[in-house]
């Protein structure tokens, strides 16, 4: 019989939820802490999508979230290609009614190389509808390639001033088993949160990052460590 863990979750909602009754399905307790919220601001995105373009890149479905109200002002661009970082942002999408979607394996950096091939195509340059903060991959590798590129913040990550009480009545021992770290941003700001007490008693918890970018930004003296064989959910359940 599968063994029920207690699996600390940080990631922002609505995900978090989602993710939350994934595990649940699979017989785990889940203790939610979303560390970060979104801050939407569609009208980047309205506005940078006015001037000519080739072409999209998304590097979040956070994005999609932020445009889901302005569908009617997004019909016009719906032929246009748009490049997702990988297969979730490229399902959220299709979702939204494109109809011409590229799908990256996960990385900024295999991102820009994808464009980079079809760097041809892309002569009136990307319109890059990204977030904040981000890793600089992505814009760096179409620098290189020659690519032009208008970047809009569609929107920004914004750290949750959780009461020390609340983390402590969360974290208490005997605490979760395992944390799962999907974000460089919401790692290093989980750690910041922690009252001294809470971080002595849950050190020895597993932490499964979702990258090495990601695991850069545990403290010393936290672990074991493990990160996922790609930048994707399924690969970092796989480590549970």
């Amino acid at each position: 019989m599968p063994v029920s863990l207690r699996i600390l979750v940080t990631r922002p909602q609505p995900s978090a939820a989602v993710t939350a009754a994934r595990l649940e399905a699979m017989g785990h307790q889940i203790v939610l802490l979303p560390v970060m919220e979104a801050i939407h601001q569609p009208q980047a995105a309205l506005d940078a999508l006015a001037h000519p373009h080739s072409a999209i890149a998304v590097t979040s479905a956070e994005v999609f979230r932020a445009l889901a109200p302005y569908k009617a002002q997004l019909a016009p661009h719906l032929q246009t290609t748009v490049y997702c970082v990988g297969p979730a942002t490229a399902q959220a999408a299709r979702h939204m009614g494109f109809q011409s979607v590229v799908a990256g394996s996960g990385t900024g950096v295999s991102l820009a190389q994808i464009a980079a091939a079809a760097s041809s195509d892309l002569t009136g340059g990307l319109v890059y509808l990204a977030g904040w903060p981000r890793s600089p991959a992505f814009e760096a590798g179409l620098q290189a390639a020659g690519i032009a590129c208008r970047t809009a913040e569609t929107y920004r990550m914004s750290t949750i001033a959780h009461a020390p009480e609340a983390v402590e009545q969360l974290l208490h021992p005997p605490g979760p088993d395992v944390a799962l770290l999907y974000s460089h941003e919401t790692a290093r700001h989980f750690f910041a949160l922690l009252p001294p007490q809470i971080a002595r008693s849950i050190s020895g918890m597993r932490l499964l990052c979702l990258s090495q970018h990601v695991a850069n930004a545990i403290p010393p003296g936290f672990g074991p460590v493990a990160i996922a064989a790609e930048p994707s959910e399924e690969a970092l359940l796989a480590l549970l």
